[in-house]
């Protein structure tokens, strides 16, 4: 997979940009605050998903614009495809001339990984930041995954909502019965879904994350179910033991919302103990490491979008990172090219207030 043309309009402090990549390295230069995230940020929103910064969609329009317009151009081993994106309030999307009711349809028909610095949130915070990485790598893989996601959040707000008012009305239990079930349904289904994700991608991070420390580190990582029994319980029977106290604290305690993915380093956890260049390199790790697996199922290497990867990696991390992604169509940004340039031919694109130049 590659993207043959983008093209940028009003989109942040992009007034207009046109360009026609190369089919392996492209390096955005320039100083800080140019606008080489924003161009990064465009290409991933055709991914389908929300803008990887988690901006608003009212974010994204360049404030002396009332709507930003985006176009790309982007081949498949089956085809070649345009898409545009229009962002006016909310996004609109097309797919080779087709309106889509959602810009959600594009989820499967590109497929990009992206890195930025900000992701050193998945190691570094709470649960959220890691359940929120493992949904979107499913969801490249499995487009109504997010559909699944979308049913059992809605289910969780209704039965918060239910158990505000049970306690004041007895009536409504029978009502909490069903939505247990419907909720536990749709709860060990995302469960499943997360486990065989990490399961499938175990090998291909621990490659990765053995290269980039040169063999002297192993990672590890493990999907953990928050309350549970330590016997494999149903989830229906979980809602079910936790409802005195839920009522009582008016929220839903256990359930994938809930759920954690520990990372360990050389059996010690990542977050609490790993150094900041280990927590770069876990990212890093499970990043590539989702290239690969989109790779392998889907027979079309996505594209790679990497932020400020090799700021803060010595030379032998740099290199293996460069090696890695030689046969891949990446965009790097950075502010100095020539240490990205040493190792691979490709093209430069200076960015500066938002224009090439």
């Amino acid at each position: 997979m590659r993207i043959t043309e983008l093209e940028l309009k009003n989109f942040r402090n992009v007034k207009e940009l046109s360009l026609i990549p190369d089919a392996g390295i492209n390096i955005l230069y320039g100083e800080n605050a140019q606008g080489k995230t924003n161009v990064l940020e465009a290409i991933w929103l055709f991914s389908g998903l929300k803008s990887f910064r988690g901006a608003k969609d009212a974010e994204l329009v360049n404030f002396e614009a009332e709507c930003a317009k985006m176009k790309l151009g982007f081949a498949t081993s089956a085809r070649t495809n345009k898409a545009e994106i229009t962002v006016n309030g909310r996004r609109n999307a097309t797919l080779n001339g087709v309106s889509l009711k959602s810009p959600s349809e594009l989820i499967g028909k590109f497929r990009t990984v992206v890195f930025a610095p900000s992701f050193l949130s998945i190691i570094q915070d709470g649960p959220g930041e890691r359940r929120k990485f493992t949904d979107a790598a499913v969801c490249q893989l499995k487009p109504g995954y997010a559909g699944l996601l979308a049913e059992y959040n809605r289910l969780i707000k209704q039965r918060n909502s239910l158990l505000k008012d049970v306690s004041y009305n007895s009536a409504l239990l029978d009502v909490l019965d069903v939505l247990d079930e419907k909720a536990a349904e749709a709860g060990e289904r995302i469960i499943a879904e997360r486990s065989l994700y990490l399961k499938t991608v175990k090998k291909s991070v621990c490659d990765i994350y053995g290269g980039l420390s040169s063999g002297r580190e192993e990672i590890s990582f493990e999907y953990v179910k928050k309350y549970a029994d330590g016997k494999n319980t149903p989830l229906k029977d979980i809602f079910r033991a936790n409802r005195k106290k839920d009522i009582l604290n008016k929220t839903t305690s256990a359930g994938p919302h809930r759920d954690d993915i520990e990372i360990y380093i050389n059996g010690i956890s990542a977050r609490l103990y790993g150094s900041q260049g280990q927590q770069r390199s876990c990212a890093l790790a499970l990043k590539l490491g989702e290239a690969s697996v989109i790779r392998e199922q889907t027979g079309e290497q996505p594209v790679a979008l990497l932020d400020d990867v090799m700021s803060e990696l010595d030379m032998n991390r740099q290199d293996y990172i460069l090696n890695h992604i030689k046969d891949w169509q990446v965009f790097i940004t950075c502010c100095e090219p020539s240490s990205v340039l040493r190792m691979c031919s490709g093209k430069t694109l200076n960015i500066e207030k938002g224009r090439l130049i």
